[in-house]
């Protein structure tokens, strides 16, 4: 019996490029030959039990959980998208009196996802307010747009957001927003991997994918994405990743 492999994609993609993702597993599956089912989940808890019960083969995984997959599960890395980090923009409304985090103040209402990289980001971008989980009222929701409609209806003064995300907002939304900030790491990005059920295959898919740009075929599927192409990626690129995640985290 040919053995199906599935691919999971971090939930902090925007919901636009969901179709993106299907094209993407079926072009997949066609380079490789191999039977791949694409499962979306809708929040991180649920993509960390299926990761823990050793359900996922293949993802396209945030910086955060990208340490406990190499780490703890044995996944290797094979490319990251061309010139895509994860980078977080502080948002306020833009009628907004706030006009740097400086500006605000404690007990401020935070509307933010669970994505782990992104938040723990935001919360330095505000460490010059002297602002922390201690003294914000911080509300979690499901999705960026839902971070959006929050500062929008007046629940939230200051969101963060995926700073792809935010510029996938439509532009009426994001003209009623104003960031106050953005980070600039570049070091940290989303990277495709794969796990010990792959690992024989690891080559042959990074070469695939890593052609994809070269192809009209893959352009297009790249298109989908919101990608230009991908990029290898060198263990040691993804060791210093991790480190540099534990060293925000501390």
């Amino acid at each position: 019996m040919t053995a199906t492999y599935q691919m999971t994609v971090s939930p902090d993609f925007s919901p636009k490029r969901m179709p993106g993702w299907f094209i993407f597993n079926t072009w997949l599956q066609k380079a490789l030959d191999a039977s791949i089912h694409l499962e979306l989940y809708q929040d991180f808890a649920s993509q960390r039990q299926a990761i823990a019960a050793d359900r996922v083969d293949i993802i396209y995984a945030n910086p955060f959980d990208a340490a406990m997959l190499v780490r703890e599960k044995g996944f290797v890395p094979v490319c990251r998208a061309h010139g895509k980090s994860d980078e977080c923009c502080v948002v306020v409304p833009a009628g907004a009196t706030a006009q740097t985090v400086e500006d605000l103040q404690p007990g401020s209402r935070l509307a933010c996802t669970d994505d782990p990289d992104v938040r723990l980001i935001g919360m330095i971008l505000l460490e010059p307010a002297d602002l922390g989980a201690q003294n914000l009222d911080i509300t979690t929701v499901g999705s960026y747009p839902l971070v959006a409609k929050s500062l929008l209806d007046g629940r939230a003064d200051v969101g963060f957001f995926l700073a792809d995300a935010f510029e996938d907002l439509s532009r009426p939304v994001r003209e009623q927003l104003r960031p106050l900030v953005r980070s600039e790491i570049d070091d940290i990005r989303h990277v495709l991997l794969v796990g010990p059920r792959l690992a024989a295959l690891r080559e042959e898919l990074g070469a695939a994918v890593l052609g994809m740009a070269d192809d009209p075929n893959g352009r297009r599927v790249l298109d989908e994405l919101g990608f230009t192409a991908w990029e290898s990626v060198a263990a040691e690129d993804t060791e210093f990743m991790i480190d540099l995640m534990d060293t925000l985290k501390a």
